[in-house]
């Protein structure tokens, strides 16, 4: 899978929130100040070119689409930061945060009961 740049990314989150949207929802939906109508539709052809958006023409304009899963993209993404900060060990990366993030023994306690759950 592709890696997308931050505007990709960007412009993706806004499709799998809208699951159907045109250049110009997209850019509704972004914040302020708007890009330029030119730019998104750049953004979105170039989605389209790593396949990961798809079309369907409607009138004169088209309606486009995410073909990735943002859960798919998820996964892929998390893989790639542990296998790049943190020589592929999930252990590393967990320990890693919970160290920056002052985090407390029932906040880590709460984090293992829902991993387990997730076991059944």
């Amino acid at each position: 899978m592709k890696q997308l740049t931050k505007a990709e990314e960007e412009i993706m989150q806004i499709l799998w929130q809208l699951e159907r949207a045109a250049v110009k929802d997209i850019i509704a939906e972004l914040p302020d100040p708007k890009p330029a109508y030119n730019t998104v539709s750049t953004i979105v052809r170039i989605l389209e070119n790593k396949g990961v958006v798809d079309y369907e023409k409607q009138g004169k304009g088209h309606i486009y689409f995410p073909i990735l899963k943002k859960q798919d993209y998820s996964n892929a993404s998390i893989n790639n930061l542990v296998n790049n900060y943190f020589q592929g060990s999930f252990k590393s990366m967990v320990s890693f945060f919970v160290k920056k993030n002052d985090m407390n023994l029932k906040e880590v306690e709460s984090i293992l009961k829902e991993i387990d759950s997730k076991d059944d």
